[in-house]
């Protein structure tokens, strides 16, 4: 039997940029080889995000007057992959792996209270082997403020995620939810795997974003030495390595931003030369209507062949241009 897979991902504010154009597929190239471009047109969004996921955040935040102390290496939001196995959507057939995404959307807007209105996106991508759903969603607690004796909405992952057996509860709780929905799956091992391992679930996660944390985090290794001159030229290379990579993470940040802008301008700019055209285009099939019925009208008033009298005018209009040039 298949399993209910649901995996939880935190996030900065200077990451959520990275995962819009992932999950929103507006990369033009993708290292995960498992992905087809064609099968494309099959993915679909239950909660539909046009916006980079940082807008939509601050979006949110302002429209909710949300609260929270927050910092450049705070996490502000977080991404369930939920998904099961190939063989299970194969067998269940199209239909019902709507209903599962769309199932598990609703638990998700319900688990901790969370509230709709705080998932960014819900994006479900049918273009990998395996149907799957990113959605990313701000994790906001409700509490008591000690001042007003009101409750009030506040931005903490990890008040979201206290508590050790925190994973345990979330996938436990998706497990009885989508059974009780109809979905016959399975639990799992709970007293072994918090988590899928990442090997088994690359091909349907955020690879980019993955491989680029695996290699800041693994970027050098321990070295076994007791030797104190040793240890101190070891952590000055990592450092410079370090800050090398940051500079570089920089750069790719700001011009990612400028062009996600500069393309939003773009298309505005479309829109509105298309609207422009539309209205001339229409405006001249007026023109040229009321022109016609003109013809009509001065043919029928003077007895003369409409046909002849457009012809006279068109050679006093082309004569005119000559004498002009």
């Amino acid at each position: 039997m298949s399993y209910a897979i649901i995996r939880n991902t935190k996030y900065t504010m200077g990451q959520l940029n990275g995962i819009f154009r992932h999950n929103e597929r507006k990369n033009t190239n993708y290292s995960n080889k498992d992905i087809n471009k064609s099968n494309g047109i099959h993915n679909y969004s239950i909660k539909l995000c046009n916006v980079p996921y940082s807008k939509r955040f601050n979006e949110i935040k302002n429209a909710y007057n949300l609260q929270g102390r927050l910092k450049k290496i705070s996490n502000v939001a977080c991404e369930y992959v939920i998904t099961s196995s190939k063989e299970f959507f194969k067998e269940i057939g199209e239909k019902e792996t709507k209903r599962y995404f769309e199932t598990a959307y609703k638990f998700v807007a319900g688990f901790k209270n969370l509230g709709e209105q705080y998932i960014i996106s819900a994006k479900v991508h049918m273009d990998e082997t395996t149907p799957h759903m990113h959605l990313v969603f701000i994790p906001v607690v409700h509490k008591m403020d000690k001042k007003s004796g009101k409750v009030i909405d506040k931005i903490s992952c990890s008040e979201f995620w206290q508590g050790k057996n925190s994973y345990k509860v979330l996938q436990n709780n998706f497990y009885k939810y989508m059974t009780r929905a109809g979905f016959e799956l399975s639990r799992g091992e709970t007293e072994k795997n918090e988590h899928i391992p990442i090997e088994k679930l690359k091909v349907i996660t955020n690879y980019e974003v993955q491989e680029f944390e695996k290699q800041a985090i693994n970027y050098e290794k321990e070295i076994e030495t007791d030797n104190i001159q040793v240890l101190k030229e070891d952590y000055k290379r990592v450092i410079r390595k370090f800050n090398t990579l940051a500079k570089q993470y920089t750069r790719i940040k700001v011009i990612n931003e400028r062009t996600l802008e500069r393309a939003e301008k773009l298309e505005n700019n479309y829109n509105e030369l298309k609207d422009e055209y539309f209205k001339i285009k229409k405006n001249n099939s007026w023109l040229k209507y009321c022109l016609n019925k003109t013809f009509e009208g001065v043919s029928i008033l003077f007895d003369f062949p409409v046909d002849r009298l457009r012809s006279i005018i068109k050679n006093f209009i082309d004569s005119s241009k000559e004498n002009k040039s």
